[in-house]
Formats: structure tokens, sequence, C-alpha cells
């Protein structure tokens, strides 16, 4: 699950002369990739545990950061934090489990819907912890937000299977780790970060996998994990790269292009569209994370070259 208002993880600084256009297809792409990889991840709940599932997801990036080391020398993980580092890995992977739990009862437009809340749990992190500060307007579009949020699942309505609360403590762990991001930026270079999440991640459900493993029994069972592998790859891929060539306030906002793909898949492939209520609590729940991002803009605007 990517992140709503930034990214997995935050990059360098942006160029001085940044190539919006080309970074806002490139986080299409990215999203769309990440779409398939949950559809992919549903798919393969049917048949296997969230652990293994999750373990499928994180082998791609892993085999490529190992790769990496390889090619780089181990200098690729020197940390100045590294057991800050390491925690992130740890909410990376339990963001992922989590995720993958819900989706497995859910239908995934309407996890994935609920999942924007984390911009917003990024707020209120950020000015607990981080101490940023957060003017009267963006705590309205916090507030906004999670009534947004209380629309889609309709709490004690019996709408929605009681696994979407896992797809909101997923929402939270991810929200927690683009707040370590914030803390490591300027720290370790985004390569060390990214690796020491994947590391960590895949090394810590791994210890999972003599309890859960299943060995796939048919060809398409190895062909839907093989490609749950390449898209989650594929899409950190794109994101990082449309983060380090574009300004992060001008891509940030076309992580709401994944509803629409999750509605694609969905429909396609399990035949589930989202109801009215889903729809008008997700655009309250866009609307209030644009404008979120649209104070972030004009406060950047405003801050001296």
């Amino acid at each position: 699950m990517p992140t709503p208002q930034a990214a997995p993880f935050r990059t360098a600084p942006a160029p001085s002369q940044p190539d919006n256009l080309r970074g806002i297809v490139l986080m299409l792409l990215g999203f769309f990739s990440f779409a398939a990889c949950d559809v992919l991840a549903k798919l393969l709940t049917e048949s296997f545990h969230a652990a293994q599932v999750v373990w499928f997801r994180q082998i791609g990036l892993a085999l490529g950061i190992i790769v990496l080391i390889v090619l780089r020398g181990p200098s690729l993980l020197r940390s100045r934090l590294p057991f800050l580092q390491i925690f992130r890995g740890i909410t990376a992977v339990l963001s992922a489990v989590c995720f993958v739990v819900g989706v497995s009862f859910v239908p995934l437009a309407d996890a994935v819907a609920v999942t924007f809340i984390a911009p917003f749990v990024v707020t209120v992190l950020g000015a607990v912890f981080l101490r940023e500060p957060v003017g009267i307007r963006r705590w309205i579009a916090v507030g906004i937000g999670f009534v947004g949020m209380l629309i889609v699942i309709r709490p004690g309505m019996g709408v929605l299977h009681p696994a979407i609360g896992f797809t909101v403590a997923a929402a939270c762990f991810f929200a927690l780790r683009q707040v370590l991001s914030r803390s490591l930026s300027g720290t370790d270079p985004v390569v060390t970060t990214v690796a020491y999440t994947s590391l960590t991640s895949i090394t810590l459900v791994s210890f999972a996998l003599p309890f859960v493993w299943i060995t796939p029994g048919e060809t398409w069972l190895w062909l839907v994990a093989i490609g749950l592998a390449v898209t989650a790859g594929l899409g950190e891929v794109l994101v990082i790269r449309a983060l380090d060539i574009a300004q992060a306030v001008v891509v940030a906002p076309m992580h709401y292009s994944l509803i629409l793909w999750s509605t694609f898949y969905g429909y396609v492939v399990f035949s589930d569209l989202p109801d009215g209520w889903t729809i008008f609590g997700c655009s309250i729940i866009v609307a209030s994370g644009l404008y979120t991002l649209h104070r972030e803009r004009l406060a950047n605007r405003k801050k001296p070259a």
C-alpha cells in the first residue's frame, strides 16, 4: 500500500529544473502498478496465508537491493541512524500484513479508500512528535477527512466486514512510516533507506514462512506470485523516480488515481463496485487531501529561497 501524501519514502531535494510532467506520468504508472499488485495480493489470499503473500510482495524489491549491495558494496547499508531505519522497516511490514489481511475480506476499492486517511494521520503524528506547525485550516481538513472515512466504513451498520479495521491499522502504520521518513530526511541517502526497509521487511516476514508456507501447486499461482513481486517492485521504482525528477507537491495528488485503478481491477476481476456512500465518503477524503496539499504548496512558495 503506497502513500497518499508523499511516497513510500522521502527522496532527495528536487532538481532546480523539475520535470513535473514526466513525474506525473511516472507517478500515475507507479500507482497503476500498485493497484495491479493489490489485486494480485487479494487473489493470492484465497490460497495462502497473509504472511506468505507479503513475502511474495517484498521479495522482488529485496532481490534488487541484494544485487545493488553486490555491485556497490556494503557501504550501501551505512547509516547514521540504523535503529530508526530498522524501525521504519518494521512499520512497513506491519502495514503490508494488515492491508493484505484486510483486503482478503473487504472489496479492493473500499480498502483502498480507507487507506487514504494516511495523510491526515501523518499531519497528526507530525504535529505531536515532530512539532510541525499545523494551522487551523489543516486541522479542519483532518477532521473532514476523518468524517469521510467514517462514511466509507459506517461503523456499527454492518456494511463492511470488521476486517476493515486492518486497513485502518495499515494506513496508521504507513503514516508512522512517513513520519520516520521525515526524521531520516537529509541523514541517509534514499537508496540506504530503501535498502533497510526492504531487507528488514523481508527478514521479518521470512521468520513466519516455516509455519505458513504452502508451495503453489498450480502454474497460474506461481505466475500470480511472480506478478505480485514484479508489480510491487516496479511501483516502488516508478514512484521513487517520479519524486526524484519532480516536485512532491505536484505529483503527490496522483496517488488518488489509485481509487480509479482499484475500482477498475475490482470490477474486472471480482465484479465488485463501491456503493454510493463509499464513493461519497471517498470524494470527501480526496477533496480534503487535495486541499491539504494545496496548503502545503502555498507554504512552500512562502519559504525563502
